[in-house]
């Protein structure tokens, strides 16, 4: 079987497992925090302003920003659906690394920017405040939960990451005016919206591979380990 076939059960199986784990949907926004943390970033890089964001209970966000020039809105506007798939990676990564503390101390800190300096009413500052504070509490808690707890936020986010990015192909496809952050790429460079939404949701595939690729790493290393240990 492909590997990227084997990618594809493994978000399909993961979409469906999640759901059945009771207040997943609670963890669902860590994906759009990320989304939109990039679009922030991106902004501030690029020396535009970023004026508020919002983070909603239906998983969608949106951030308000000024720009300085016409063509900043091109990397802007990719770099929420880039930032996602590369933020998942990266937490597979530091998995691989047994480096899962981390992982939620950097998780914590984006919330906690993103708290501070861009959302300021609504739904998003207490989703915000509720998950600082368990994640913080999380980091005091024995190995296992924090293994527990770090795994479900990584595969919550990868299969986000991905199913996103696949959400607005369709849209794309059907509703072409509805496809959020590809719509807007069309506009601005006259490559059509279903082009953008098939790049990020390949992208989106590709990373995904290469973190389910660090996840098997590491549990072949520990059974490798186990076994070495036993004939010692």
């Amino acid at each position: 079987m492909s590997r990227w076939l084997i990618t594809i059960c493994w978000i399909l199986g993961s979409a469906f497992l999640t759901r059945l784990i009771p207040f997943s949907s609670f963890f669902r926004n860590v994906d759009t925090m990320i989304h939109e943390f990039g679009h922030a970033a991106a902004t501030l890089l690029l020396s535009g302003r970023v004026l508020s964001m919002e983070l909603n209970p239906d998983h969608s966000g949106v951030t308000y920003s000024t720009i300085t020039a016409p063509w900043n809105i091109v990397p802007i506007a990719m770099a929420g659906y880039v930032s996602s798939s590369l933020f998942s990676l990266l937490m597979f990564y530091l998995y691989s690394r047994r480096n899962q503390k981390l992982g939620l101390l950097l998780i914590m800190a984006i919330a906690l920017t993103t708290l501070l300096l861009f959302v300021h009413q609504g739904f998003g500052v207490r989703w915000l405040t509720g998950f600082i504070l368990l994640t913080g509490v999380i980091c005091f808690l024995g190995q296992g939960i924090q293994t527990f707890y770090y795994l479900l936020l990584c595969f919550l986010m990868l299969e986000e990451s991905v199913l996103g990015p696949v959400t607005i192909v369709a849209y794309a496809f059907l509703q072409p005016g509805e496809a959020g952050d590809a719509t807007n790429l069309g506009r601005y460079t006259g490559i059509p919206g279903l082009v953008w939404a098939l790049f990020f949701a390949v992208f989106a595939l590709w990373c995904a591979k290469k973190a389910l690729g660090f996840f098997f790493r590491r549990s072949r290393a520990g059974r490798t380990y186990e076994y070495e240990s036993y004939q010692g």
